[in-house]
């Protein structure tokens, strides 16, 4: 255990814990509890906005699962990180004011909501509820295990103790101050971030004797790492090209990031957003992806990819500085561990216990059964996280396919498209979410292509046919 690189750390988690009691005050205060704890009041500008966008989404594989990739399969992994660059342009573009109007109009509080709202369906609610608890948990898991090697690589602790510290620092400012926490510490998480990202890729340079001696040396080892096709020709341009629906245009179907998207106060702070945000997310995916590909020449025997970005920058900084660095993968893991615990908690509390089993629930027995859920959900995904696989970024990416085939359809053509029907919604969750396992599970990446795209595309024909063919039975819906 390294004193001087666990202090910076230590007091990162308690600047965390002031700012989740000072939001619990705001919290217990507004007489809009479920406003307040799972959106926040709608009340963020644009920094705050492409902040809180951006630390959801680079999470624990942007900074110690993709890092790590990297590390052993080259410059193309780079390639494919790149593509995020557009997540929160393509996000806010396409959804833009009009969901934000829209969500304010149906008084939606999560993206079921919407849903329930738009679809007029208590099927649709339950159908999505479940693959949001389902896939979440998936995802919520590899954040957990993001979290618990990184303190296992600072302190020399083992991994089952590292992960219950971890998972007690997170659930306790998330349970008491919500939404409005998440976002405030998302703000300076985000700040963090950035600049541990320009600090480690530096100094790995350096330490390194500068790129041009690092490519050399990452030649000798494979030539295949210097190529964007990866050792042993790993990935194909078809391959690469499919990313672009998994990493780019399907985020605009996670829930975690759609919710975002209704949280703004203003037109104004969605334009700061979008160019505030495409920039932090340019840095970081460019600067932690292409140190994990530099780290294989500076320390080329890790055996554990997870903890190439912890190893590295203890060995490429002073000790301080490298506490200071590595608060920024604790605060992505913190900040998407926390966004997630309250997308699946508002599931459970707003989306199915308040709609169908007690819609006359107290505001006391509101306030107590959301904290109660998102501690109880935090301990579930503990008990999931203690047997982790060897590189936590495909947990991740298996949780993003889903919810991608799942529900990018039924957000986006429910938003602009007057004919889609509970019926189509209904067959493209089914359908994205059944032929995304399956083909998952069974056939990997079918046809050269990342498994995510033929489910997607059936969801898209599932929703058109089924919806036009059932156009007689459906309600119309007065808000869009």
């Amino acid at each position: 255990m390294n004193g001087a690189v666990i202090i910076p750390m230590i007091l990162f988690l308690i600047v965390v814990f002031l700012i989740g009691i000072y939001a619990s005050r705001k919290v217990y205060g507004s007489s809009q509890f479920l406003q307040e704890y799972f959106l926040g009041g709608r009340e963020f500008g644009g920094f705050l906005l492409a902040m809180t966008m951006v630390t959801t989404y680079t999470s624990a594989s942007s900074f110690i699962g993709g890092p790590g990739i990297a590390y052993q399969v080259g410059l193309g992994w780079v390639l494919l990180a790149m593509i995020q660059v557009v997540t929160g342009y393509v996000v806010l573009t396409i959804l833009g004011k009009k969901f934000a109007i829209v969500t304010r109009r149906m008084k939606a509080v999560t993206m079921i909501d919407f849903l329930r709202k738009r679809y007029q369906s208590k099927t649709v609610v339950i159908l999505s509820a479940s693959c949001i608890i389902l896939f979440l948990f998936s995802s919520m898991a590899a954040q957990w295990v993001g979290g618990g090697r990184l303190i296992q690589s600072i302190t020399g602790w083992n991994y089952e103790t590292a992960l219950i510290v971890f998972a007690v620092s997170v659930l306790v400012y998330v349970i008491i101050g919500g939404f409005r926490a998440v976002v405030i510490t998302d703000s300076i998480q985000g700040v963090i971030m950035f600049l541990g990202t320009l600090l480690i890729m530096v100094a790995t340079i350096v330490t390194g004797g500068g790129i041009p001696r690092i490519m050399r040396t990452l030649r000798n080892i494979d030539p295949g790492l210097i190529t964007p096709f990866g050792p042993n020709h790993q990935f194909s341009a078809l391959y690469v090209s499919s990313f672009w629906i998994l990493v780019g245009i399907g985020v605009v179907g996670l829930p975690q990031i759609v919710i975002r998207a209704m949280s703004y106060k203003n037109s104004r702070a969605m334009h700061q957003a979008l160019i505030i945000g495409t920039i932090v997310v340019g840095v970081i995916m460019f600067g932690m992806h292409f140190t994990g590909v530099l780290a294989r020449a500076v320390m080329p025997n890790i055996k554990v990819g997870d903890q190439v970005m912890p190893l590295l920058a203890i060995h490429v900084l002073p000790d301080v500085l490298a506490g200071v660095v590595l608060a920024a993968p604790m605060a992505a893991i913190m900040t998407t561990v926390n966004a997630l615990l309250l997308q699946v908690s508002s599931s459970v509390v707003r989306d199915i216990y308040l709609n169908y089993i007690r819609p006359d629930a107290s505001d006391r027995m509101t306030r107590v059964l959301s904290m109660s859920v998102t501690g109880v959900i935090g301990l579930l995904v503990l008990f999931i996280a203690v047997k982790p696989p060897d590189l936590l970024i495909w947990l991740n990416l298996f949780a993003f396919g889903g919810l991608e085939a799942a529900f990018i359809w039924p957000v986006v053509l429910g938003l602009y498209w007057r004919k889609g029907n509970r019926f189509g919604a209904l067959a493209a969750i089914v359908v994205g979410a059944v032929s995304y396992i399956v083909i998952q599970s069974f056939f990997g990446n079918l046809f050269g292509m990342h498994p995510v795209v033929i489910p997607v595309f059936l969801s898209l024909i599932s929703y058109v046919v089924i919806s036009l063919a059932t156009q007689k039975q459906s309600v119309p819906c007065l808000y869009i």
